[in-house]
Formats: structure tokens, C-alpha cells, sequence
């Protein structure tokens, strides 16, 4: 048997507004005097009271430099030790040839970029499009080898 109970609602329940007449006189259900009583009523966030006490972080977020490409990868650093293994008296090292004997590992057609970091070497080398630190260079230019960007 149907009953009122078991009706299912068409539309959505009228919102009531507060303090409008009607049958709630005096604060109209709005609570006593304040702030909240008030037309138009609005408190300032208290959240912004907290975000504004912590201190900024300088150079992150907009005011950051336009300088600053976030989307430049670091550079992937390689042992002069590891090329005197890998690589014959002579040969040109690139980012390419680092990949194609698996001391860097690259996705895609770009290679990251390389720097070249210290160490000692007696094989005579040339460097092409890596980055080469100053003790790396040194060594580099005192076995003879070449850089070239």
C-alpha cells in the first residue's frame, strides 16, 4: 500500500531567506548582536591571517626571474675515469657517443646535457658539446686532448 511516506521529491526545497519578516521575528534566527548580525555580513578569512605570518620564499613562484626555465634539465655528470675505460686514445666524445655506449642514458632524439667532472686521464681525447668543469679542463688540455662547444 502507498503511502505519503513512500513519495519521491520532484523539485528541490525552497531556500528560505533569513531576516526577510515573516513568522521569525526580532533576530530572524541570525543569533544575538555582532558582526553576524549584521546585513552584508563577512569575515576576513582567517586562513589569509596565517599565510601572511609564514615569510616568503624569494626566487620561487612568481617572483621568480623570467630567466629561469624550469623546463632546462641538469646536467648529467661524467667521471673522466669512466671515458679513459671507455673510450680509444683520439676518439671524439659527444653526448651521442656517451649514449650509444651506454654511460648516459637518454629518451627521446634530445640528449641531456653532459658535464664532464675531474679526475685524472692519459688519453688523449677531444670534447664536443659537453660542459667541462675547470680541474676536468685542465686535465684534459695537460693529456693533449681538445674542447670544443
Amino acid at each position: 500500500m502507498s503511502g505519503l511516506h513512500m513519495l519521491k521529491r520532484i523539485a528541490a526545497r525552497s531556500r528560505k531567506r533569513v531576516g526577510r519578516g515573516g513568522k521569525r521575528g526580532k533576530t530572524a534566527g541570525r543569533g544575538t548582536k555582532g558582526q553576524n548580525a549584521r546585513a552584508g555580513r563577512k569575515k576576513r578569512p582567517e586562513m589569509r591571517d596565517i599565510i601572511k605570518k609564514l615569510p616568503k620564499r624569494r626566487g620561487y613562484g612568481k617572483n621568480r626571474g623570467r630567466t629561469v626555465n624550469p623546463s632546462r634539465k641538469d646536467a648529467i655528470p661524467v667521471s673522466l675515469a669512466v671515458l679513459q675505460s671507455h673510450f680509444e686514445d683520439g676518439a671524439e666524445v659527444t653526448p651521442k657517443g656517451l649514449n650509444e655506449k651506454r654511460i648516459i642514458r637518454a629518451r627521446g632524439p634530445l640528449f641531456p646535457p653532459v658535464k664532464i667532472m675531474g679526475g685524472s686521464i692519459s688519453k688523449k681525447l677531444n670534447f664536443k658539446g659537453c660542459a667541462v668543469s675547470a680541474t676536468a679542463r685542465a686535465a684534459i688540455e695537460k693529456a693533449g686532448g681538445t674542447i670544443t662547444i
